[in-house]
């Protein structure tokens, strides 16, 4: 395999990669914020309310997204991955 079809195809599964997981690290970045200013404002310092509360929106965002997730993979492995295999 050629270098540049090597990187070209490592280029192009990064920023699938980086597509994919953009929403979910978004919200869960949101999800921190939202609960560490609430925990700065009250003192309230329990564990289990940053974690609960991220998890949650996590789960409901992996499932919105899940449709998309799934397109931009097969569409990765359709127009690169396997005409690679198949060539070679």
């Amino acid at each position: 395999m050629p270098e540049a079809i090597f990187y070209d195809t490592m280029k192009q599964g990064l920023w699938v990669a980086t597509l994919i997981s953009l929403p979910i690290l978004s919200v869960a970045l949101a999800a921190g914020l939202v609960v560490g200013l609430f925990q700065a404002l009250t003192s309230i310092q329990e564990m289990t309310l940053t974690f609960v509360p991220k998890l949650a929106a996590i789960v409901i965002v992996f499932w919105m997204t899940m449709s998309f997730m799934t397109e931009a993979l097969v569409s990765l492995f359709r127009d690169m991955l396997i005409p690679i295999v198949a060539g070679a």
